[in-house]
């Protein structure tokens, strides 16, 4: 079982950055592929990136596509999201999660107890 805990959220203006940090516990933590998700009021959560374990590829929506970039830094357990070119509608709760794939379609893992998330609110 890994455990999550998101920070580095906050209040920015749009156009501006923020990079959000997860750090998880557990020995597996490098067997798993990793993804963030974010779920902004009166809305489903949603996949937003994701990075496998093995040879780190990376995955986004098409919203965040050439703006945010996932990075993962397994001797740190420490997964990342590098958000650049915050839109008002980036305004979210963020959290990370382990994750699989089915076809181009990403998932949290059916254990997954999510953390209390990092909000993001950018203004515009």
């Amino acid at each position: 079982q890994v455990q999550l805990v998101e920070s580095g959220g906050g209040l920015v203006q749009a156009g501006g950055s923020l990079r959000l940090s997860c750090a998880a516990s557990g020995r597996t933590f490098s067997s798993y592929s990793m993804g963030w998700f974010r779920q902004a009021p009166g809305t489903e959560r949603e996949f937003v990136a994701a990075i496998r374990w093995s040879i780190g590829t990376t995955y986004y929506v098409d919203s965040v596509k050439g703006r945010f970039t996932i990075s993962r830094d397994n001797a740190k357990n420490t997964v990342y999201l590098q958000m650049n070119s915050l839109k008002p509608e980036d305004t979210a709760v963020y959290y990370c999660a382990a994750v699989y794939s089915v076809g181009s379609n990403w998932y949290p893992m059916p254990s997954t107890h999510w953390g209390q998330g990092t909000q993001v609110t950018v203004s515009s």
